[in-house]
């Protein structure tokens, strides 16, 4: 009677939380993460909770053979959902349905060849295999692909892992004492309908958690960044920043700002759109030039900026070399036109500065070596004042003959 009670218990959180999945997926609309898979897991295996209810005890029928396909379809599309949330696309309805295809057959084969006992070992079995590989592709993104919810997937192996355990003491018991074992008011189930009923309660707010997690981070990346070239902004290079200077032992940073040339008259030529195209244009040089680990960002109209880390002074001149003959070689082509224009850039880089504080300034040190840049012929790079070991001629698109002492 207790397991039962535990049995519908579990189904109803299981159905009702199906329905609260379902609606949040229509409210994300284009970016559901996975709700709308996770909806149909909580609803295959609700029902297949239900048909436990209606078998009463293990037996052989068709509802019996639905019941034990809809047990292990629902951790596939459980699967497939936290595929979705983690920004894989990923089919639904074809992997369930071939698996669904499968596992009838499989059943009807083993129950004529086997008996009802091995089927039901096989059910055990098989969600034992299943949540071990949920486990371990867990503990996997733990590493890779999920480094940012590490305390959530933590929690989540060690849930999950407890479903795998279970059903393989489960798989053990049905080999050895036969169907007697799935007796629902024995004490293995009742622990088995208890972890269940505790997981149904826990693991979906846990799952709208997540998605609230990712929608607040989202939102504070999306604050972060310039619109039209999703560089950081000034915003998000502080907070970049913040992060660098205060969880390591930091080297000082250069800040490298960039500036089109000319860039009004290419809006007064071309027009606004073709201003918009050259902006982007410089923004994915920008993104594509900078090393690994550096900082780039738009601060306003025609202003860039690379923020170079772990790096010298003359690494810093090299990047910036680097931006500026990028810029000049590559052409640009104009939207409904037959026009290729190409652009150049001036570039002046600050003193090094060593922390978050220190960026105002250093963005003044940079934008007076920008002015005079501007004011000796543009397409140049300029140093800051002060930095005489620096090589003079900086300012031309030959290559640089760098010298590797600290700027002062």
């Amino acid at each position: 009677m207790v397991a039962t009670i535990l049995v519908g218990m579990l189904c109803a959180h299981l159905l009702c939380f199906a329905v609260m999945f379902l609606l949040i997926s229509k409210r994300l609309q284009g970016k559901k993460m996975g709700m709308d898979f996770f909806a149909l897991g909580n609803l295959l295996l609700g029902l297949a909770y239900v048909l436990q209810l209606a078998e009463n005890g293990p037996a052989w029928s068709e509802m019996s053979v639905v019941n034990h396909t809809l047990t292990l379809a629902a951790p596939i599309a459980y699967w497939l959902g936290a595929m979705r949330f983690f920004g894989h696309t990923v089919p639904l309805w074809q992997p369930l349905i071939g698996f669904a295809v499968v596992y009838v057959a499989a059943q009807v084969l083993v129950q004529w060849s086997l008996g009802p006992t091995a089927r039901y070992a096989m059910l055990a079995g098989m969600a034992a295999l299943m949540f071990l590989g949920m486990t371990l592709t867990i503990i996997y993104g733990v590493r890779t692909f999920a480094k940012d919810l590490y305390a959530e997937m933590v929690i989540f192996a060690l849930l999950i892992s407890g479903i795998c355990l279970l059903n393989a003491i489960k798989f053990v018991k049905i080999l050895n004492g036969g169907l007697d074992a799935l007796h629902m008011d024995s004490s293995f189930q009742m622990v088995f309908y208890i972890y269940m009923t505790s997981l149904a309660t826990v693991i979906p707010p846990s799952i709208v958690w997540l998605v609230l997690r990712r929608l607040t981070d989202d939102l504070r990346n999306m604050a972060g960044r310039d619109p039209m070239t999703q560089l950081l902004n000034r915003r998000g290079l502080s907070e970049a920043l913040e992060l660098f200077f205060s969880t390591r032992n930091a080297a000082p940073a250069y800040l490298l700002l960039m500036d089109v040339d000319h860039f009004k008259q290419i809006n007064d030529t071309y027009g606004h759109q073709a201003g918009d195209t050259v902006l982007c244009h410089v923004a994915e040089v920008l993104r594509n030039t900078a090393r690994h680990g550096d900082l780039t960002g738009r601060i306003g109209g025609e202003e860039f900026v690379a923020i170079c880390l772990d790096t010298d002074s003359a690494g810093a001149i090299r990047l910036a070399e680097r931006l500026r003959a990028s810029v000049q070689e590559q052409a640009i082509k104009v939207a409904d036109s037959d026009d290729v224009l190409r652009c150049t850039v001036t570039i002046g880089i600050s003193r090094p500065f060593a922390s978050t504080q220190a960026l105002e300034n250093a963005k003044r040190d940079a934008d007076a070596a920008l002015y005079r840049g501007k004011a000796a012929g543009r397409n140049r790079i300029e140093l800051p004042l002060a930095t005489p070991h620096f090589h003079p001629n900086l300012g031309t698109s030959k290559p640089i003959q760098l010298r590797h002492e600290a700027i002062d």
